[in-house]
């Protein structure tokens, strides 16, 4: 094959689109001979030169194709290697296998050898002793027959003996009876002596005469039972004990032993059965079996009389129709009648919704009360305490107010720490739970959130709270989330303490504070109200001391205490997952104290503590009531407001929990299914709600929550958030599988993904946005849902053209000769047919001409030929408006109803 002719200057420039002068001049300063100039031939070098300097593209493409190829030559070196390696390591692998098999074969067939000699052994050893046994137990089958046939004779001789001499003695008598009767009549004379009958003989000579059969044979019945002796009933026990014996040896299991054929099976002895401790273990099973159902019985027949009590039924929604019946007292079969007479059909095990069991309750005379899956009527209603049983506790004091007031800054400055340094964005994200101690009193501090996507997270922390401190900025106003920190306090029944910060600021104005509150009915002591307060700088420390003072008045007046000994409660604050411990809860005690190894349900998750820290991660060796603890042991992550109750047994507390998870899955499989079929045809009507699918994953419960109910309330009726899935952890493969599948985006909070999560991401081509700030979240999903609004449209007119004259051309139709009074004509613009002021057509251009030829514009002042799309009846003097319709971007604010 000829080789490839070298190229030339020129051609390498009219490839590259350079001028040839540059390449030559390139060339030159790079020390290469170009003695021809634009004809001279290119070396490969020269050429590999001008292409780096003039197409840096494909000198790229060049070298990764150059890196690609040695990497797969060295990718196949090193397969090569690796599978000669592989090979070699396999023969050995498999001589090693092959010799420790056959070593092992060997072994076995030893011990087989040795088992089955031991077993024949046994075999013979047991043989004969039931050999033995056997004639045993002949010889004194044979003995206790020979007695018992000894017994029968003697018995029966004593009989016949007996009866002998009663019918000795009856013959006795009847003879002196007939010599009386012969000495009393006279005799009869000779001539009648023939014709007498012979006199009868004698009873005793009639049964010596009579062939008498022997009245017992050694193998016969005796007439007579003789009256059973004490050696007789011993001789019969053992001989029942004898034939008891030889039944079991007859049907005891046989066992075919190893090496020998069917042929040649033999039976082998089982241990025997001890009937006492068989009939000991069925008396204790009988025992628990009662006694497990009488408890039962008992605990079901205390909550049915407490769920009856007053005719009213606590139940939670979705039971069963057996379930009812059980707690109405009534057949399951009268409640499946009395729906069938209403028109619905119903199954034994079909979980009924509100209204169904609203409506059989009431048939029945019952009504209802529903309780929330928490179970309130045993766990949410805390134990009696006795007065002596109740212990001072530390208060718990809730910091609330707007975002950026200073309430993080304020517990900075009592723990001597900067918490605000491990929130993004200097806000508050998450809520806190903090000991500090002043003047040897404990008191416990919850810091909220004061942004506006935490609502939930501040009511959690009134409703968890003793006493509440109002942070308000002096150099501010009373902002909305002051107001609602407001209402969550006094709809909890919370003593409010206000605390004015940043009076260090030259324009810190505390009174201006005190109107504002005052006009929200809340009055300070200074303006003569009830309320605490205190200025402060929780920067400098300012007052500090004044605002706990405060606190403890307050704490003080309510004289809060709490029961030690009960069983452990308490709430559940925040949750969350850690890397190195699993799912980590934070849970404010309230009553109990709770170790290490308790049995716990919170919600709908239950565990066993595996240890307890604090905020600093120190392990404790209990908790008190009043102190924040994080609580390690949790089989799920529980939701921020559960109620935390300690259990005795672990097996109580997996019911608990189990029976909430299926109430829960049921009760949302419910709204899921009842959702779609009541919105159906009103989403067909409107044409359907365009949905932006998310999949949020956070770093505590808390945090996903807010991030729901904030990102839920952008939905219009038009655009709308689908929350596909929630929860708290990374990012994982089954958060990305899952978003695949339902087209959702993935938004991740303060967690990232893990390196095979991106890999999946990046082939499957979803799309994952981590955040650490909650508002810059809400702003890009809002974007995204305007982007999903239809945009709205408007005509823009953009000139005003007159017909002047009209032209008939075969085969093409009419063009309109028209002057552009003003702005412009496009060919791409659409037009409106004005007579007289009014509308007769609308449509596109379809040719713009000038003169002869074909243009893309015309302005004002131009005389113009123009086609329409279509054939209308248009005359001189009418008026044709150019317009175009552009699209505006629409805003959520816009979409709402």
């Amino acid at each position: 094959m000829p080789a490839e002719k070298p190229k030339k200057v020129y051609q390498v420039a009219k490839e590259l689109n350079v001028a040839t002068p540059a390449i030559v001049e390139f060339l030159e300063d790079h020390g290469f001979d170009v003695p021809k100039k634009h004809m001279s031939p290119l070396t490969p070098d020269m050429y590999e030169e001008i292409i780096r300097k003039f197409d840096p593209a494909r000198w790229q493409k060049k070298l990764e194709e150059e890196t690609r190829v040695l990497d797969d030559a060295k990718r196949a070196e090193a397969e090569r290697a690796r599978a000669e390696q592989s090979l070699k390591i396999l023969d050995e692998i498999t001589h090693k296998a092959t010799e420790a098999a056959e070593t092992l074969i060997r072994q076995v067939q030893e011990q087989r050898d040795e088992r089955t000699r031991k077993i024949e052994q046994e075999v013979e050893q047991q043989e004969e002793l039931r050999r033995a046994e056997e004639r045993k137990l002949t010889d004194e089958e044979e003995r206790a027959r020979k007695e018992a046939e000894e017994k029968a004779r003697r018995e029966a001789e004593r009989a016949a003996e007996a009866e002998k001499a009663e019918a000795e003695r009856r013959e006795k008598e009847r003879k002196a009876a007939e010599a009386q009767k012969r000495r009393a009549k006279p005799a009869a004379p000779e001539a009648r002596k023939p014709k007498k009958r012979e006199p009868e003989k004698p009873a005793a000579e009639a049964v010596a005469k009579k062939p008498v059969k022997p009245l017992v044979k050694p193998k016969d019945v005796p007439p007579r039972k003789p009256r059973a002796t004490k050696e007789d009933i011993e001789a019969l026990e053992k001989q029942k004990k004898l034939l008891a014996a030889q039944k079991a040896e007859k049907y005891r299991k046989t066992v075919v032993q190893p090496g020998r054929d069917a042929s040649s099976r033999r039976r082998q002895r089982r241990k025997k059965v001890d009937q006492r401790e068989v009939e000991a273990t069925i008396r204790q099973t009988l025992a628990s079996m009662e006694t497990t159902g009488k408890r039962r019985r008992r605990r079901e027949r205390g909550v049915e009389t407490a769920q009856e009590e007053d005719g009213k039924l606590r139940l939670t929604e979705f039971v069963t129709n057996q379930e009812l019946a059980n707690l109405m007292g009534v057949e399951v079969n009268e409640v499946i009648a009395k729906f069938l007479s209403m028109g619905k059909l119903v199954s034994i095990n079909q979980r009924l919704d509100k209204d169904l069991i609203e409506l059989i309750a009431d048939e029945f005379g019952y009504a209802v009360e529903f309780v929330s899956t928490e179970d309130e009527e045993e766990i949410e209603v805390p134990e009696e305490s006795a007065p002596e049983d109740l212990a001072p506790r530390p208060p718990v004091v809730t910091v609330m107010g707007h975002v950026d007031h200073g309430k993080t800054s304020l517990l900075d400055y009592l723990r001597k720490t900067s918490v605000i340094a491990g929130e993004s964005g200097g806000i508050t994200q998450h809520i806190g739970a903090y000991s500090f101690i002043y003047k040897n009193r404990k008191i416990t501090f919850l810091d909220t959130p004061g942004h506006e996507a935490f609502t939930a997270m501040r009511a959690r922390g009134a409703q968890g709270a003793d006493i509440v401190i109002l942070v308000v900025a002096a150099d501010d106003h009373v902002r909305p989330q002051t107001i609602e920190a407001i209402n969550h306090a006094q709809s909890a029944g919370v003593p409010i303490v206000v605390a004015i910060n940043k009076i260090d600021k030259p324009d810190a104005d505390p009174e201006r504070i005190r109107k504002e509150l005052a006009e929200k009915n809340l009055l300070v002591e200074q303006w003569g109200g009830k309320i605490q307060s205190a200025e402060i700088s929780a920067k400098f420390g300012n007052n500090i001391d004044a605002l706990l003072e405060e606190v403890l008045l307050a704490a003080d007046i309510l004289e809060l205490k709490a029961n030690h000994k009960m069983r452990a409660r308490g709430t559940v604050i925040e949750s969350r997952l850690d890397k190195g411990r699993g799912i980590l809860a934070t849970v404010l005690m309230i009553g109990g104290t709770l170790r290490v190894g308790d049995n716990f349900v919170a919600g709908q998750q239950y565990g066993k503590v595996r240890a307890l820290l604090n905020e600093f991660s120190e392990t404790l060796p209990d908790a008190l009531p009043g102190d924040p603890v994080q609580v390690v042991g949790f089989s799920g992550a529980p939701q921020a407001g559960d109620a935390f109750v300690v259990f005795e047994s672990e097996r109580e507390v997996r019911e608990i929990a189990m029976r909430r998870q299926l109430l829960q899955r049921e009760q949302t499989f419910r709204q899921i299914r009842t959702m779609s079929l009541d919105q159906i045809s009103a989403r067909i009507r409107e044409g359907g709600i365009r949905e932006l699918g998310l999949v949020i994953k956070g770093d505590a419960d808390g945090s996903v929550e807010a991030i729901c109910d904030t990102l839920q309330r952008l939905s219009t009726t038009e655009v709308g958030v689908r929350i596909v899935h929630k929860g708290v952890g990374a990012i994982s493969e089954s958060d990305v599988l899952l978003a695949s599948a339902t087209g959702a985006i993935i938004l991740g909070f303060h967690v990232h993904p893990n390196i095979k999560a991106r890999e999946l991401a990046t082939r499957e081509h979803v799309d994952i946005r981590v955040y650490r700030v909650i508002y810059e979240m809400e702003d890009d999903v809002r974007n995204a849902l305007e982007g999903m609004l239809a945009p709205d449209t408007r005509e823009d007119v953009l000139g005003l053209v007159e017909v002047r004259e009209l032209f008939r051309i075969p085969k093409v139709g009419v063009v309109l000769g028209c002057f552009v009074v003003s702005g412009k004509v496009t060919r791409t613009n659409m037009v409106r047919v004005l007579r007289d002021g009014r509308e007769i057509w609308k449509g596109k251009i379809a040719s713009l001409r000038r003169f002869k030829d074909d243009v893309r514009e015309v302005r004002a002042g131009f005389d113009c030929g123009i086609g329409l799309d279509a054939q209308i009846e248009s005359g001189i003097g009418d008026t044709l408006e150019v317009f175009e319709i552009v699209e505006v971007k629409r805003k959520l604010a816009s979409a709402t109803p």
